[in-house]
């Protein structure tokens, strides 16, 4: 029976996340075909950044922190290749009514010069096809097949899959097909985040550049122009808590708006003369701890990975795409081997 190369195997991965990126460039190192499809214009997934000729603004994730030896390696090379550098706020934190510094030593970082550079990165030698939503999925003769919902099916046929998507978007599409992704999503319990960038005319003195808040309608205040290499007008990121976000995902975006500015004018920060910009995320918060961080099923040649499988942060994306990638070559090798019995 024919051996397959890896040059030889094809792996469709839907979503260009930091978790789909990095489970992308392992496989692309280790000789696979990879090809990525994403509904959105850009790469990223919730590392955004809006843009406008005046102002910007990270919007989605606002930093991240290294702790393991792998993303610490990964995030050295996007620091030599000047996507990534360390952010030092003046940081507080609101509790209880009261303002504190906040004690935390630990170091983090951005994206340079926006929070999407490093997914920018990721993809440069990747094949990424943007503004396709894959909203169905068939599993035939071993072949995956993709529809997309702006330009019909999808002609090349696939070995492998993989969803690097939030949890109830990966359950939508392959439900019927992996029916135990239900008690893994369910225990995922991801949450909404109403977000509001606001961009002032003149410069604030707030004595904070970032700031965590406890029990109010938000939950984060950050100054986007203290992070390295910001430019234009000055502008700030808030972001409704998580609770609050989920009870209200469907309300009209400018009363959810009003009273995330309401919360912020009472601690402090007056945005009644800013310009303001807002977006809903469905989908920002929550995870399940599940060890080893991915899920993949053998007999289907069929993965997942993100950030909801392994702790929620941006760290966690990557190492899940990343150690998703090794299994697959693992499972892969196994079945080269066992055909050439």
């Amino acid at each position: 029976m024919h051996e397959q190369n890896c040059s030889e195997i094809s792996v469709a991965i839907i979503g260009a996340g930091i978790s789909g990126l990095s489970c992308a460039n392992r496989l692309k190192a280790l000789g696979y075909q990879v090809s990525i499809y994403e509904k959105s214009r850009g790469v990223s997934g919730r590392m955004s950044t809006r843009s406008t000729a005046d102002w910007n603004a990270d919007h989605g994730a606002q930093y991240f922190t290294a702790r393991d030896p792998l993303f610490i390696n990964e995030l050295k090379q996007w620091i030599k290749d000047d996507v990534a550098a360390i952010w030092e706020p003046r940081l507080q934190v609101f509790k209880a009514g009261q303002w504190q510094d906040s004690a935390s030593k630990e170091n983090r970082y951005v994206g340079n010069p926006a929070m999407n550079s490093p997914g920018q990165y990721l993809a440069k030698k990747l094949v990424v096809q943007l503004n396709q939503t894959i909203h169905h999925v068939a599993h035939d003769q071993g072949k995956w097949l993709l529809h997309s919902q702006e330009h019909g099916a999808i002609q090349k046929q696939f070995d492998w899959l993989v969803l690097a998507l939030p949890a109830p978007q990966a359950l939508a599409i392959t439900q019927s097909i992996d029916r135990p992704i239900e008690d893994v999503v369910k225990r995922a319990n991801m949450q909404a985040c109403w977000t509001v960038m606001a961009t002032l005319t003149e410069k604030t003195n707030m004595p904070f550049d970032a700031a965590f808040i406890n029990n109010e309608v938000i939950s984060w205040l950050s100054r986007n122009n203290s992070k390295p290499n910001r430019a234009g007008m000055e502008t700030w990121t808030i972001h409704a808590n998580p609770l609050w976000s989920q009870a209200w995902v469907e309300r009209d975006k400018d009363e959810a708006a009003k009273e995330i500015l309401d919360c912020a004018k009472r601690l402090g920060l007056n945005c009644d003369a800013a310009k303001i910009s807002i977006h809903r995320w469905r989908y920002a918060s929550g995870h399940a701890d599940l060890i080893p961080g991915f899920r993949l099923c053998e007999d289907l040649k069929l993965g997942y990975c993100g950030d909801w499988l392994n702790g929620g942060r941006v760290e966690g994306a990557w190492l899940s795409g990343h150690h998703l990638a090794s299994q697959i070559q693992k499972t892969q090798h196994q079945t080269n081997l066992s055909s050439s019995l």
